[in-house]
């Protein structure tokens, strides 16, 4: 038989997971791209509208738009600010040691910069969806809920605010740093979530838009009828039994420790600088320096490949991103995983001849 078009018994399950009222928020798709394209398909005029991206972030949002003819206008995050210091997704300073200090704090690294999006939303008013991503990809920062707000609630604004939260699940209180919930009462605001991260499903392709009731109605006919394929919703219903969630909660316990072990150990790697970000993820941004402590790409390029191609251990360069330079995107595996990579990653950086 044909799969379920309407994906009821996953939606029900995830609706209640999430807090939200009614699954009847929900769109579900072929991950969480599909999506994102709907979103560009819905709201843009081909050739005409444009969407707004805060680079360095994912670069889906750029692709669905190109592939639908719709412009890209870019809004930087702020490069400066604070970076985790442990790994703990805490943003606590090596020199703090008091709570002066702690008020004093300035944001995050990779924070949005409200005043910019504003002006290039002032600026050009064919501008349909503004994309945010929190934690980022690379960036691994939770945006400031208030900062989201900021944007959602700007008066001049008459277009869409998609928050792609395929991370969310790694932050220290996932519930606190959704904004799935807010689709009850802001009309103009998509929240996308995945399968494919915390709950290691990647192979499902299953995502989620959550929306106002009038928006994921009009994604569930846009739609192709059958876009879910049984076995994928099957494997979906089964991750929302209890079982899977406490198997989920242990993960990401686990991932959140290991994390902590990546940032100290790169710390004391030669050739390493700043662990960028927030930690907020399944990951940690590394920069690869050279020899007078500047950040170096072909450095990161050279230890990106030798990894892949010698050792066969794959992390992602990420230094042609704004912010990022000589940057490496290096994911939290398994605890065995994560030892073969800190003993290839040492070798490599240590190279006389890199």
């Amino acid at each position: 038989r044909y799969p379920d078009p309407r994906q009821e018994a996953f939606k029900a399950r995830f609706a209640t997971l999430r807090g939200l009222s009614s699954p009847d928020h929900l769109f579900v798709g072929v991950g969480s791209d599909e999506a994102l394209d709907l979103a560009v398909r819905v709201f843009c005029v081909p050739g005409r509208d444009a969407v707004l991206t805060c680079p360095p972030t994912y670069g889906m949002y750029s692709v669905v738009a190109q592939t639908n003819d719709v412009r890209v206008v870019r809004a930087p995050l702020r490069l400066d600010g604070l970076d985790d210091f442990d790994g703990s997704g805490a943003f606590v300073a090596a020199s703090e040691d008091d709570a002066a200090a702690a008020v004093a704090r300035p944001p995050p690294r990779f924070s949005l910069d409200v005043p910019a999006i504003a002006a290039a939303l002032r600026a050009d008013p064919l501008i349909k969806i503004v994309f945010l991503c929190s934690p980022g990809n690379p960036t691994g920062t939770r945006l400031d809920p208030a900062d989201i707000r900021a944007v959602l609630e700007l008066p001049f604004y008459h277009g869409m605010v998609l928050v792609d939260e395929a991370y969310v699940d790694f932050c220290p209180d996932p519930a606190h740093d959704s904004v799935a919930a807010w689709t009850a009462r802001y009309p103009n605001l998509i929240v996308t979530q995945t399968l494919s991260k915390a709950f290691g499903l990647a192979g499902v392709r299953l995502g989620i838009a959550i929306a106002s009731t009038d928006v994921a109605a009009i994604f569930n006919k846009t739609k192709a009828p059958y876009n879910v394929s049984t076995p994928a919703s099957t494997l979906a219903v089964r991750a929302m039994e209890p079982t899977s969630l406490a198997l989920l909660r242990d993960r990401i316990a686990l991932i959140a420790e290991e994390r902590k072990r990546l940032v100290a150990a790169l710390r004391q790697m030669p050739r390493v600088g700043a662990i960028l970000g927030g930690n907020h993820a399944n990951f940690v941004l590394a920069r690869v320096i050279d020899d007078a402590g500047r950040p170096d790409n072909a450095r990161a390029v050279a230890v990106y490949r030798a990894l892949a191609e010698e050792d066969h251990v794959v992390v992602r360069f990420r230094g042609n991103e704004p912010g990022c330079e000589g940057c490496l995107r290096i994911t939290v595996g398994t605890p065995e995983e994560n030892t073969v990579l800190l003993a290839c990653l040492a070798e490599r950086l240590s190279a006389s001849n890199l």
